[in-house]
């Protein structure tokens, strides 16, 4: 029981180093980003025969550009505080990337990239942070995670939060390189953030039927780590979410509906002594 407590108090001392440092990381990503102006430097795919096609504001097209564009730094940083590093082997794997550092431990963090859009000047759409069945609840298994769940010492999210233009596009043609800076930029005032996962939770599933984990959309605190979690733990965020149940989940069961829906009934039904 002393060496199990002494290897996750190193765990955590490792996963605190590993924030701090990404952290700094992406202040230098911010201030470089800010550099360039308001509006996203990237306009556009082009071709071999240099011309260029404007981008949509579609969600999933600007995070997975943000993906590629990011990944660059994340490796750089990797090399400069020497972790190894192992993307995700397939599209729909978690985490995004997965940092191994030197030590004799050789403890795995894993990291996500995320991105919301603002609805307002305070809050953004929410982001879903992973699945909550699954490799989440079965942690030694191998189905769409790089590494099982528990293996990693800490999990972490790189937040992109930007803002989309209204402007209107012209996507009905392509455009020349001279023409680059007359295409409207799709997305401006972009923010990144980097928090230990379980801060900057939700007690709500994302949106859809898709049965994954939702995020809080106030701003200020993801940028801090102020979700609802980030008070009471680590713990109590993996046994919320580990034991909760969709209407459909808890029909499945044999049960008339969820035994709870949000932290409050949760931990009704906690002093209930039902989990």
């Amino acid at each position: 029981m002393l060496r199990y407590y002494i290897d996750m108090s190193a765990g955590q001392r490792a996963a605190d180093a590993f924030l701090k440092r990404l952290q700094k990381q992406v202040e230098q990503l911010n201030c470089l980003l800010s550099g360039q102006g308001r509006d996203w430097a990237i306009r556009g795919v082009i071709d071999t025969f240099q011309q260029i096609y404007a981008l949509s504001a579609d969600t999933k097209l600007i995070s997975k550009i943000m993906e590629i564009v990011l990944l660059p730094h994340m490796l750089q940083f990797a090399q400069k505080h020497k972790y190894k590093t192992v993307l995700s082997p397939k599209q729909n794997y978690y985490p995004d990337i997965t940092f191994i550092d030197d030590t004799p431990h050789r403890h795995k963090f894993a990291l996500d990239i995320k991105s919301a859009y603002r609805l307002s000047d305070t809050e953004v759409s929410m982001m879903t942070l992973g699945a909550f069945t699954g490799y989440f609840r079965n942690r030694r298994s191998r189905k769409n995670i790089t590494l099982p769940y528990e293996e990693y010492s800490a999990h972490f999210v790189l937040g992109i939060i930007y803002t989309r233009n209204d402007s209107s596009i012209n996507r009905s043609r392509a455009y020349a390189l001279k023409e680059l800076n007359s295409i409207p930029a799709v997305i401006s005032d972009i923010l990144l953030f980097v928090q230990y996962k379980y801060k900057i939770t939700s007690d709500k599933p994302g949106s859809g039927n898709t049965k994954n984990i939702g995020a809080i959309t106030r701003i200020e605190d993801l940028v801090k780590g102020r979700g609802p979690f980030a008070e009471l733990g680590e713990e109590v965020f993996d046994d919320y979410w580990m034991h909760y149940l969709t209407t459909d989940m808890a029909r499945a069961e044999g049960l008339e509906k969820p035994p709870y829906s949000d932290l409050e009934s949760y931990q009704r039904y906690k002093q209930g002594g039902m989990i």
